[in-house]
């Protein structure tokens, strides 16, 4: 890039080897439906963002992640008022990550406005990806917002997957915040959480709601259980540690 850059239950995120020859190609489709005809070589752009996404500071921010997010926008899709755009915003959602840094969704969404325009997206629709990306600060979509609900619910669909699966995700994250003490650590993973479970939905599409929304309450339950075991209230929670 130059400078300026369905089951039911959700896929599995794992570390196998991404087979990132087919992310090019989803990168190049999502582009290519959000802009005209004659457009700039897409290649540079995808190299860029898969680069970012194999940084070596990620263990769940990952291109398996990314792939995962993917994967869940092509099943809520009919609920999207632009498909195309909801993918670009997955690809630059987390295209900035620096665990202990509190600007990532800005930056990435920053980036994503002007990386887009000169990939040949029209204005409007970049100003759109941005917006996107910073919704996933708090995964909080309008009730009209199609395209925002499609976002945060593939992104969230991790909470809802197998206990195996979810086991493995919840190391990851810890795995990316191994620089906050243990204690400190578990007390802020449980109190958002908590955040989580008082929400009246965690998933905002039919599709998320009916498939997703009881396994992913059971499976924050479950750890919200083992994280009080041993851990005390915190005032200064790990930021997004939920996500």
């Amino acid at each position: 890039m130059p400078s300026t850059l369905g089951a039911k239950q959700p896929k599995r995120e794992n570390r196998r080897m991404p087979d990132l020859d087919a992310l090019r190609t989803r990168w190049s489709h999502a582009l290519d439906g959000a802009r005209s005809p004659g457009g700039p070589d897409p290649a540079p752009y995808a190299d860029n963002l898969l680069a970012r996404w194999q940084e070596p500071q990620r263990r769940y921010h990952t291109v398996a992640h990314l792939t995962a997010v993917l994967d869940h926008i092509d099943v809520l899709e009919e609920y999207a008022n632009d498909p195309a755009l909801v993918r670009l915003a997955a690809w630059f959602h987390d295209a900035v990550y620096l665990p202990d840094r509190s600007e990532n969704e800005e930056r990435s969404a920053r980036l994503a406005e002007r990386a887009l325009p000169e990939a040949g997206v029209g204005e409007e629709k970049s100003v759109e990806v941005g917006r996107l990306v910073r919704l996933t600060v708090t995964h909080a979509p309008a009730e009209d917002d199609r395209n925002g609900q499609v976002l945060c619910d593939a992104d969230l669909a991790i909470l809802a997957s197998t206990p195996d699966t979810y086991a493995a995700y919840t190391a990851a994250v810890r795995e990316e915040y191994a620089f906050v003490p243990d204690e400190a650590f578990r007390a802020g993973r449980a109190a958002v959480l908590r955040q989580l479970l008082d929400l009246p939905r965690l998933f905002r599409t039919p599709y998320g709601t009916r498939e997703w929304e009881e396994q992913a309450r059971e499976n924050i339950r479950r750890e919200l259980a083992h994280l009080t075991a041993a851990a005390p209230d915190s005032p200064n929670p790990p930021r997004k540690a939920a996500k």
